[in-house]
């Protein structure tokens, strides 16, 4: 069918609303509470537009086109209406930007400085609800929020937590908790996806940057630092670099110009993680133990099966994160190897996730009174710690991490996608159960950004049925079919966030798919282009089991490598 928008002819399919189209166009529409890909909510009204016969302005997110019908996107009615709204949501909102952690990202802000909004129309009282800081990961503040409603769906829709939602109604609406509590007393999973969608400051990570600041500027302290294997391929972005731009090398120059005493990989520590999961698998199926088996390696995914599916805790691998894994080993073996007293070591990872800054606080996590990891900062963090200290990545040479924890497979780099971590499982859970590798170990069906991927894999005579899910809701539905008794699955990839790691929590805010896919397929680019491929063939992880672990799921990794989870009520695992 074909319509006319601002005296131009083009065309749209039956269903599609006007934004769809207008969009399609290259018509820019502003909106704060349109999310693609899920059905709209009209909410904040600003992607208003004039349709020829229709008597009011109508919401473009919601309107359906028609054939025939004439559209106005930018007469003074409409201009006149946006800019009404945007003062109105000013008229409550606290003058703070130049303090504000959302800076220079604020949708809101960016669309008054469109809109040429410089005074304030509409005074009126201030909400002055106290601020949420209760959290490891996330803080809320309340004063700041535009009620467009984003974090309520990301959690409810997206990842079935639905820890907040609308309180109140009319003028006296906020959005909360439970009961009006604070988050580290509610299900919050720590993912931080309502950061990710939040167009203001009220939803922010709680940020790490003093103590690592101050950690390196004391001279009495050995800093180290790792990073996870999605943020070399999503970095780039804070900086105006193409999406999935892999900074890898200098990023490392940066870490040491900032005067970290050793940068390490966290890939390392994935390709340990497959060593000691692939094992546990294998382990699973040669003597009947329980199946399907859950990856345990995301920590929003480990906080939802505690709190929503306790009875299937026995299903979740024992093995620790790649994150705790070398924050483990940095203090018992490097510490040892150096001369290095473990207390004065302050271990640092940069990650793209919020939860894993709810990771470092749990109990479990640390051996000999001293914390696996001291300090968790995210991509978007490290970005600006960058810009700190005064450094560009354009200006500098690549270089190599440090080692014994610096050399790493493309399996162990595959983790930062959703579907990475079983393709890694797999062909090294191949190789220990048949001896042979497995094809050309690229495993086609786990990969993409579908929210569930299932394979049958033969391993020798046994056919395994695997599943790499990701974003809560996808698990939420294959953890219900399991309960009901499906049978065919063996070893399941969890994943928290949509697409895995590269859409964390912490990673630079994405404002379409197109960003992440990029990301993911930088990670693919990877994979084909290194020779060492399987976390098997890392000739650093098979010297540090002979020089110190001695042998997948031993005595040795098990105390360093592996914990166990219990059911838990929220408040103490927040």
């Amino acid at each position: 069918m074909k319509l006319t928008v601002n005296g131009k002819t083009v065309e749209a399919q039956a269903g599609e609303t006007l934004l769809t189209v207008l969009r399609r166009e290259g018509i820019h529409v502003p909106t704060l509470c349109h999310m693609e890909g899920m059905l709209p909510s009209g909410a904040c009204r600003l992607c208003v537009v004039e349709v020829e016969g229709q008597a009011n302005l109508v919401t473009s997110c919601s309107f359906p086109a028609a054939d025939g019908m004439k559209v106005t996107t930018n007469s003074p009615r409409v201009i006149n209406a946006r800019k009404t709204v945007i003062e109105l949501l000013l008229g409550t909102h606290p003058d703070d930007c130049l303090y504000c952690a959302k800076q220079p990202t604020c949708e809101l802000s960016k669309l008054s400085a469109d809109y040429g909004v410089r005074t304030r129309r509409f005074p009126a009282e201030k909400k002055k609800k106290p601020l949420d800081i209760s959290s490891p990961s996330i803080s809320r503040d309340p004063d700041k929020c535009i009620l467009c409603g984003k974090c309520v769906r990301v959690c409810e829709e997206v990842q079935s937590v639905a820890c907040i939602d609308f309180v109140r109604r009319g003028s006296e609406s906020f959005i909360g908790c439970a009961f009006d509590s604070s988050l580290n007393v509610s299900s919050c999973i720590n993912c931080g996806q309502c950061i990710n969608v939040c167009p203001t400051g009220a939803l922010t990570e709680k940020s790490d940057l003093e103590p690592v600041m101050d950690a390196l500027a004391d001279q009495d302290r050995f800093v180290v630092v790792q990073h996870a294997p999605s943020i070399s391929v999503s970095l780039a972005e804070e900086f105006g670099l193409p999406a999935g731009t892999d900074v890898n090398g200098v990023m490392t120059a940066a870490m040491r110009k900032m005067g970290f005493k050793a940068v390490f990989d966290t890939s390392f520590s994935a390709d340990l993680t497959i060593m000691e999961e692939a094992s546990e698998l294998a382990h699973r199926v040669k003597n009947g133990g329980v199946l399907p088996m859950f990856t345990s390696c995301s920590p929003g995914w480990i906080k939802f099966i505690e709190t929503f599916y306790p009875d299937m805790l026995p299903h979740l691998s024992t093995c620790k994160s790649p994150q705790q894994m070398l924050g483990a080993l940095v203090k018992a073996h490097y510490a040892k190897k150096k001369g290095i007293n473990p207390g004065k070591i302050f271990s640092v990872s940069v990650m793209p996730c919020t939860a894993k800054k709810f990771e470092v606080t749990r109990p479990e996590m640390g051996r000999g009174g001293y914390a696996d990891i001291d300090a968790v900062v995210t991509t978007r963090e490290f970005a600006q710690l960058l810009r700190i200290y005064g450094i560009d990545l354009r200006t500098l040479q690549p270089e190599e991490p440090d080692l014994p924890f610096g050399d790493r497979s493309t399996a162990g780099k595959l983790f930062g996608a959703s579907g990475g971590v079983m393709e890694a499982a797999l062909r090294t859970a191949h190789f220990l159960l048949t001896g042979k590798e497995l094809g050309n170990l690229k495993v086609e069906a786990v990969r993409g950004q579908a929210g569930v991927k299932e394979a049958k894999v033969k391993i020798g005579a046994l056919e395994v049925g695997v599943a790499a899910v990701s974003g809560l809701g996808n698990a939420r539905k294959l953890l219900e079919e399991i309960r009901d008794g499906r049978k065919d699955l063996h070893f399941i990839e969890v994943m928290t966030c949509p697409g895995g790691c590269i859409n964390g929590g912490g990673q630079p805010i994405a404002r379409n798919k197109a960003a992440v896919m990029e990301r993911m397929r930088a990670l693919y680019n990877i994979d084909a282009s290194e020779k060492i491929r399987t976390s098997h063939a890392n000739k650093a992880v098979q010297q540090l089991y002979a020089d110190f672990l001695g042998k997948p799921l031993g005595e040795k990794s098990h105390h360093l490598l592996h914990t166990k989870y219990a059911r838990r009520k929220a408040a103490d695992v927040a």
